[in-house]
């Protein structure tokens, strides 16, 4: 029997006289009070950044990643000496499948809701390949991509209550639709909003992506009173806003490219060559 499916026996199991297998505990490393990182816990990439928020008496995991990873997620939760049953809700900071494709099989085992924005739900109960990044087929990409029911929709401004931990809930639409982040004291889990050097979350229309949108989410944490940055890829970083300015730039500029197809606003040099024709004149 796999771990996977004794831990899912096991939490169904109704015999109370059951003995839970020995397991080796490890020590807890704590990025900040209440805040643990598996990657940064295993002290290995394992994939995409996966929170444990401990508030005590109970905790969340603010996103899943990838199935292959999820026994190990579990491993290390059950060897920090946290029980499977104590976990309260699993977040979905969006529906990509990098971040979600455990999703369903982590709900099954831990046997607690999931909770998305609601622009995520359709993506995330319909396994959609496309708007989840599954299936890209000018790469010859192709991963399963199970769906998963949503249990309950969080937006802006809603606060999600952890034990003795609150985390507020900020919509940042533009890598996806559904994309979000959590502000919690002084940090912000930043999704794929922005990284340590600078890059962000894919852009694409395929996927999703909005570059007005995604602006607006950077202008918006440029302009937040947070010290750090918790994002869903790489490590974790203190709020740069110079780092911020560059990448509002970058991307502004990429509204007016012609390299970002439908995801610009306007590509200025057919406007150009319009005047060109106009005036019978040509600029070369």
């Amino acid at each position: 029997m796999s771990l996977v499916r004794l831990w899912s026996s096991r939490l169904d199991a109704p015999n109370p006289m059951y003995e839970e297998p020995e397991v080796a505990m490890i020590e807890r490393n704590y990025l900040f009070p209440g805040v643990i990182e598996m990657n940064y816990q295993a002290s290995r990439r394992m994939g995409v950044n996966v929170y444990l928020i401990d508030g005590g008496t109970e905790y969340a995991l603010i996103d899943i990643g990838f199935l292959d990873e999820l026994t190990a997620v579990l491993e290390l939760i059950r060897q920090m000496d946290f029980s499977l049953s104590a976990c309260k809700l699993i977040v979905a900071t969006h529906a990509d499948v990098d971040h979600a494709q455990g999703l369903a099989r982590a709900r099954e085992i831990l046997k607690c809701p999931v909770v998305a924005h609601p622009r995520s739900v359709q993506a995330l109960e319909q396994g959609d390949e496309i708007l989840t990044y599954a299936r890209i087929d000018a790469q010859g990409i192709q991963i399963p991509m199970p769906r998963c029911k949503v249990d309950r929709t969080i937006d802006e401004g809603d606060r999600l209550q952890v034990g003795n931990l609150t985390l507020e809930v900020w919509s940042t639409p533009g890598h996806t639709a559904g994309q979000l982040a959590f502000r919690m004291g002084n940090m912000l889990f930043s999704g794929d909003n922005i990284f340590r050097d600078g890059c962000v979350g894919v852009i694409d229309a395929h996927h999703g992506s909005n570059l007005v949108d995604f602006i607006v989410s950077l202008k918006r944490i440029r302009a937040c009173d947070v010290d750090f940055l918790l994002p869903s890829h790489g490590p974790i970083f203190r709020k740069d806003d110079a780092l911020l300015d560059a990448t509002i730039a970058r991307l502004e500029s990429y509204t007016h490219m012609a390299d970002f197809g439908t995801c610009a606003v306007d590509w200025p040099l057919l406007d150009q060559w319009e005047d060109e024709l106009a005036q019978g004149t040509t600029d070369f």
